[in-house]
């Protein structure tokens, strides 16, 4: 991120991508998924990242979510790198720093909203009475305490969701990873879902990256990150109406390419 970049979004670096490329499988089948990938996330801000089919921008959340590991090249989240850990170091990297939010949400349906979310810090030792008080505040982050204590099978798919951003928040993630948050939700529960996101997102602790092809979700974006055959071809910043309509931007394209929104 340049100082000018710095400057203009009052914000800092949460995570630094250097270098980074990803060959997936081998021999005469390996594809290089990754091939060179250098990106930096702001505190503070809620991007979004687009691209189509097999551009690798999962592969790329994968990496930077420490559930893949890089070819070549590393991730920095916080200051802390990932270069030469072990699974065990990545794993503890992903657990202190990174929260996800899933698709399909991934909820246990034999345990409560507030057991959910408990059951992401029993990992993080911490259990009992606190956990439960942790799990409540992250309800109410999300306008869900009153359903503390329901089951996944008796929640529509956007009360789903925000359990799953409840749980993504509270272990204070320094970077929050959404996958197609949009996909699974009617467009009333989609807006409410990005607009949520969006709060979040204005922690100055924390950045926001969310994979989406749902072109409803732009006007949320302080940023949008255009994924092509392994590669960023585009980086905009969006210029919005207060309706979210007008999406004129200012383009800072790797390649050089003014990308349009």
């Amino acid at each position: 991120m340049t100082a000018l970049d710095q400057t203009r979004t009052g914000s800092k670096p949460i995570l630094e991508v250097s270098g980074v490329k990803k060959t997936l499988g081998s021999g005469a089948g390996a594809v290089q998924a990754l091939k060179g990938v250098d990106l930096t996330l702001n505190a503070g801000e809620l991007t979004l990242m687009m691209g189509p089919s097999g551009s690798g921008k999962t592969t790329l959340l994968s990496i930077i979510g420490c559930i893949l590991t890089p070819s070549t090249g590393h991730i920095a989240i916080n200051g802390r790198s990932s270069a030469g850990l072990s699974a065990e170091g990545l794993a503890r990297l992903r657990r202190d720093h990174v929260g996800f939010v899933f698709q399909a949400y991934n909820l246990f349906p034999t345990l409560t909203a507030a057991e959910n979310i408990m059951l992401g810090l029993d990992v993080r030792g911490i259990r009992g009475r606190a956990a439960w008080k942790a799990a409540h505040d992250a309800l109410g982050q999300v306008g869900l305490a009153h359903r503390a204590n329901a089951y996944p099978g008796q929640m529509s798919g956007g009360q789903k969701q925000r359990i799953g951003l409840a749980r993504a928040l509270v272990g204070s993630p320094s970077v929050v990873l959404a996958d197609e948050p949009t996909a699974a939700l009617d467009a009333q529960s989609g807006k409410a879902a990005m607009e949520l996101l969006a709060k979040v997102a204005k922690d100055t602790s924390r950045a926001v990256l969310a994979v989406t092809h749902d072109h409803r979700t732009l006007p949320y974006a302080d940023r949008i990150i255009r994924i092509e055959d392994g590669l960023i071809v585009g980086d905009e910043r969006p210029k919005m109406a207060t309706d979210g309509t007008d999406l004129a931007s200012s383009s800072e394209a790797g390649n050089g390419k003014v990308m349009a929104a």
